[in-house]
């Protein structure tokens, strides 16, 4: 009988540290854009402020 209470304390534990977290993620605004990352993914080759990738130093000097 007593481990149903020490059960239910850790139970009680286990849930303020859940609701501490989900506060804190809320508090970072880890929610605020749920739409804009499926759609970068997809679109950011076309994004001409990323820069491209630089071919290294010996590939370039046999190109020219």
């Amino acid at each position: 009988m007593e481990i149903l209470y020490v059960l239910m304390l850790l139970g009680v534990v286990f849930m303020g540290l859940l609701l501490a977290g989900f506060l804190w993620a809320v508090r970072q605004e880890q929610y605020e854009d749920m739409d804009g990352p499926p759609y970068r993914i997809i679109m950011d080759d076309d994004d001409p402020r990323i820069p491209r990738r630089q071919k290294p130093a010996a590939q370039q000097e046999k190109s020219s």
